[in-house]
């Protein structure tokens, strides 16, 4: 039969590293909602940033266009005379 390995710990000691390691946790959780606050912000500005850039497109798009268009008449009225 084996001899049994006895560990002797302070009661105390084993309970202030528990205390220590719970303050630890509830100081991470007391910024949580922060962090939540600030992904919500930034969540808000990626779609605003995307909605920005989609309306700058159509607006390129629709510059292009027109510039083609005027393009096109004023070639189109220079042949003819």
């Amino acid at each position: 039969m084996s001899n049994p390995i006895i560990i002797e710990t302070d009661l105390k000691d084993i309970l202030a590293k528990l205390d220590h390691r719970l303050e630890r946790i509830e100081t991470k959780l007391e910024v949580l909602p922060k962090i939540e606050a600030e992904v919500a912000q930034l969540k808000e500005d990626v779609k605003d940033l995307k909605g920005r850039a989609n309306a700058q497109i159509w607006a390129l798009i629709i510059t292009v266009i027109g510039a083609t268009i005027a393009a096109i008449v004023r070639f189109g009225f220079l042949t003819k005379s």
